[in-house]
């Protein structure tokens, strides 16, 4: 697979976690960052939080190697690290509550990020 090609799929998994909480209250990631989008204008320090910060500086430096002509090892793999934070965090979560809705919804970042740096690294790109 071309680099490009897996920091886009990175891009669209980090948009797929899933978060539940109680009260049967859930969002997905890609809600939620439309929600602090739209608190950035109004209330700009309610979204500064380093798992909100973070995660979506990671998204805006993968969307960035994907108009590069030639991804940026480097810059991936700061993505893959900034966003795994996150779904790292969110799979522990899930686990220790038994929620398989939040743990599964890590599984495809997860898996794409080990494909992408063993991709990273048998090419040496």
């Amino acid at each position: 697979m071309k680099s490009k090609t897996l920091n886009f799929l990175l891009i669209i998994f980090s948009l797929i976690g899933y978060l539940e909480w109680s009260g049967n209250q859930y969002i997905f990631l890609f809600e939620a960052e439309i929600e602090i989008f739209s608190k950035l204008f109004t209330s700009p320090i309610s979204v500064l939080h380093p798992f909100i910060i973070l995660p979506i500086i990671s998204q805006f430096l993968l969307l960035f190697t994907l108009f590069q002509k030639k991804p940026s090892k480097k810059l991936t793999y700061i993505s893959i690290f900034g966003l795994g934070i996150l779904f790292v965090f969110m799979l522990f979560i899930g686990i220790i509550s038994l929620n398989y809705k939040i743990a599964l919804s890590t599984i495809p970042f997860i898996l794409v990020s080990l494909v992408t740096m063993l991709h990273h690294r048998k090419f040496n790109e």
